[in-house]
């Protein structure tokens, strides 16, 4: 059996799992998407990449599907595109035209800072498989591993940093305490050890002791 028959049985058996019931021409988003990447492996064989240069052929596909560039991005003329003025920040911001996450703040005194909003993603401790995006912690873990300065060439998967949020006081919303434990960065744990609460100014850096007073509290509250 060839390869290329081999990946037309797989598809032919995910497609039949997925919906036992397909009548012929009929559509289906799961069926069609087992049938889509087959086009796309049938196309690398017609290539004839096989072993090695397949391997290498499936990074650039996929970092071309998470919107990666194929080469260091640059802060040379044409590369950007204004956005607005952000007036509290007091900066003007650009968006890469090669990567849609990527921005740079421009301030009036020259100084220049970056940021891929795709680079960080967050996760409770205790909910480890569920993400999201928080600009102030991002801030935080950019301290201990460093801020994006050119030229950048995005790593394939983001970096994870595990957090802790609760409320102490109802006040504040959602969530008036936070705890940055650690991150996984280039399969290393690196511990950060950083707590922070919410004031009427906003939020302000504490010890351990008194973030750990304040998860007492929540707790017995």
């Amino acid at each position: 059996m060839s390869l290329r028959e081999w990946a037309q049985r797989e598809v032919a058996l995910a497609c039949k799992r997925e919906k036992p019931d397909r009548k012929e021409g009929e559509f289906d988003y799961g069926c069609a998407c087992y049938e889509s990447a087959l086009k796309a492996f049938n196309s690398l064989l017609e290539d004839g990449h096989s072993g090695m240069s397949i391997g290498y052929t499936k990074q650039i596909l996929n970092r071309l599907i998470d919107g990666k560039p194929l080469t260091p991005i640059e802060d040379t003329k044409g590369t950007w595109e204004y956005v607005h003025t952000n007036t509290k920040k007091g900066c003007r911001v650009y968006q890469c035209k090669r990567m849609s996450s990527l921005f740079k703040d421009v301030y009036p005194d020259g100084t220049v800072k970056y940021h891929d909003n795709d680079r960080i993603i967050c996760a409770e401790t205790n909910s480890p498989d569920v993400y999201f995006t928080n600009n102030f912690i991002s801030r935080i873990v950019e301290e201990t591993i460093g801020e994006i300065t050119m030229p950048y060439f995005p790593e394939g998967k983001p970096i994870k940093v595990f957090v802790r949020e609760f409320l102490v006081d109802p006040k504040f919303g959602d969530y008036d305490t936070l705890g940055i434990h650690y991150l996984n960065h280039d399969g290393k744990k690196i511990q950060i050890g950083r707590y922070f609460k919410e004031t009427e100014s906003g939020f302000e850096e504490i010890t351990i002791d008194e973030y750990l007073s304040r998860a007492e509290k929540m707790v017995k509250s």
